[in-house]
Parts: structure tokens; C-alpha cells; sequence
């Protein structure tokens, strides 16, 4: 009964000290919210999550907020401007990823609900395409299962080692959070990845990454309309946008709409990176180590193989200078 107590309670002072310890010493927001996946992942395997059923609950609802309130920190023409000029580049990307999924799903042998799921993840924005196609394919609890465990899988990895990448390649922060939005999966990863670099890079991270989630709602009507033409039988198409997408912008554009909050504005901005890290030590630990064994090679080898060509394909887009991160708003 100690035992568990104590658990408990060092748990629950971590994920506090990574929200605290930011905020106090700034210096310390560059490496926070690696050392805090990490940290999370570390005392999953080492004393397990004894709040597992909860945190993974609260994961993705904390993050939500956290982006939301980092809209209170931004201009809204800086957001529409920059939304604007990636919306053509997103769409090419994800075109790629599906084709290059496709081809790796067939090579692998892959069934063909987990190739599409894993490479929607890969192609949009993680757990959240997952679960808007997932309906739309009549996808297996198996599937859905096995594709968000890899997405997730490669998330937790690319938070830390991009920040690496980067600074090896000498991308500024524009650069750099350009890479990451188009490259990481999920929203959490690509803001906790941004923030190691800087200011500038997560704000052109998130907003280029919120932009290419909003693809969810084409490309899932696009393969609900491939199966009826196909003559099978998926599901209803039941697509939502995450929440925090319109909370994001109504957030940005209430600070614009009074301008006597921009103050406040900022500060809740500021807020919202703490709160990422905390939440980025729930999400480092609900990894779980029993369910990458389960996983099988084939899933994690397809996921692999899509995310490598994507990250490789836009890094060499982005060091060349084909896009010009600069002129982003």
C-alpha cells in the first residue's frame, strides 16, 4: 500500500515539476519537452503509469487546450497569411505519403485497412485521421489498434531526434518549423519538437500543422468515395476537425477583436508551453512496451519506411530552399 502511494505521488510530482520547472528557469524550455517523454516512457517501464487508464484519457484534451491557448498569443493575420501559403504544399505531401504507403502496404503484404490507417496518420495528423477514417473503411478495432500504436511509436522518436537534425542541417527557426509540421505525425510531437528550437518555430509549426490537419475532411470523403466506387461496403463517413483547430483561430481572432487583451493574450500564450510539456510526460508514459511486441514487424516496418521517405523527401525540400520558409508570415 506505501508502495503504490509512493508511486503515485512521485508520478504525479513529475508531470507538475515539468510544468513548473519551465516556467521557473527558461532556460530550461529547450530540452523539456524531450526530457519529459522521455521521462514519461522511462517510469512506465521502469514502475508503470498507476494512472494509465486516466492519462490516456487526458492526453489529447490537455494538449487541445494548450493550442488553443497558444492562439491567444498569435495574430490572426499572421495565421491566415501563413495557413494560406502552405495549404498547396500540405496537399502535395499528402498525396505522396498515400502513394508511398500504398506501394510500401502492397510490397509488405500489409492488409489493406491497417496500410491506409497507418498512412493516413502518417499523412495528416496522427491519432485524429485515424479515427476519421477509421469509420469510413469499417475498419477492425485490430487495425485502428495496431495503426495508432505506430504512429504514436514514431511520434515519441521524432520529438527527439528533429531537434538534432536540424541543428546538424543549420535550419533556422522558420526552417525548422516548417520541417517539423509537415513531417512529424501528430500535433503533440510537432509543437513538442518546435518549442526545443524556439519561439519562432513553434509558431510556424503550429499553424502549418493545424493547416494540413484540416485535410482530414477531404481525404477521408475522397476514400469513403473510392470504396462505394469500388463496390464495398465502409462505414458513414462521421468526420469531425478537431476541436482545437476552430478554438485556435476563435482564440487569435478575439484578441484581434479586443485589442485590450493582446496583454493577457500573451501571457495565456506562454502559459500554453507549459502546459505541452506537462502533458507530453502523460504521453511518454502511456507507452507501452508489451504493445510495440505485439505490434509485428510488418506495421512498424511499413510506418517506418513511410515516415523515413517523408522526413528525408521534405528535409531535402526545405535545405534546397524550394520553399522558402522565410517568407512564411
Amino acid at each position: 500500500m506505501k508502495k503504490e502511494f509512493l508511486r503515485k505521488s512521485a508520478y504525479v510530482a513529475m508531470a507538475i515539476s515539468f510544468f513548473v520547472l519551465p516556467w521557473i528557469f527558461p532556460a530550461f524550455e529547450k530540452v523539456a519537452s524531450g526530457l519529459a517523454v522521455v521521462s514519461g516512457l522511462l517510469f512506465a517501464v521502469l514502475f508503470g503509469n498507476p494512472f494509465a487508464p486516466r492519462t490516456a484519457k487526458m492526453a489529447s484534451p490537455l494538449l487541445g487546450m494548450a493550442i488553443v491557448m497558444m492562439g491567444f498569443g498569435l495574430e490572426i493575420g499572421k495565421i491566415i497569411q501563413t495557413a494560406a501559403q502552405s495549404i498547396v504544399f500540405t496537399a502535395v505531401g499528402i498525396a505522396v505519403a498515400f502513394a508511398v504507403g500504398t506501394a510500401a502496404g502492397r510490397w509488405l503484404k500489409l492488409e489493406r485497412d491497417t496500410c491506409l490507417l497507418i498512412s493516413s496518420g502518417t499523412a495528416i495528423c496522427g491519432g485524429s485521421a485515424i479515427a476519421a477514417v477509421a469509420p469510413v473503411l469499417g475498419a477492425k478495432a485490430y487495425s485502428v489498434a495496431i495503426a495508432t500504436a505506430v504512429v504514436f511509436i514514431l511520434n515519441a522518436v521524432a520529438l527527439l531526434i528533429f531537434p538534432p537534425i536540424g541543428h546538424y542541417f543549420g535550419f533556422t527557426q522558420e526552417q525548422f518549423g516548417l520541417w517539423s509540421a509537415v513531417a512529424i505525425h501528430d500535433t503533440s510531437s510537432v509543437v513538442g519538437a518546435a518549442m526545443q528550437y524556439g519561439g519562432r518555430a513553434l509558431e510556424i509549426a503550429t499553424t502549418v500543422k493545424l493547416t494540413r490537419a484540416l485535410w482530414i475532411v477531404p481525404v477521408a470523403l475522397i476514400i469513403s468515395l473510392a470504396i462505394s466506387r469500388g463496390g464495398e461496403k465502409g462505414g458513414k463517413a462521421k468526420i469531425k476537425v478537431p476541436w482545437f483547430i476552430p478554438g485556435f483561430l476563435l482564440a487569435a481572432f478575439l484578441v484581434w477583436l479586443v485589442p485590450g487583451l493582446r496583454d493577457t493574450g500573451k501571457d495565456i500564450g506562454g502559459m500554453s508551453k507549459y502546459l505541452m510539456v506537462a502533458t507530453l510526460f502523460l504521453i511518454g508514459s502511456n507507452v507501452s512496451i508489451d504493445k510495440i511486441r505485439e505490434l509485428g514487424f510488418r506495421p512498424i516496418l511499413h510506418g517506418i519506411i513511410l515516415w523515413v521517405f517523408l522526413l528525408a523527401m521534405w528535409l531535402l525540400v526545405i535545405h534546397l530552399d524550394l520553399i522558402n520558409a522565410e517568407n512564411l508570415a
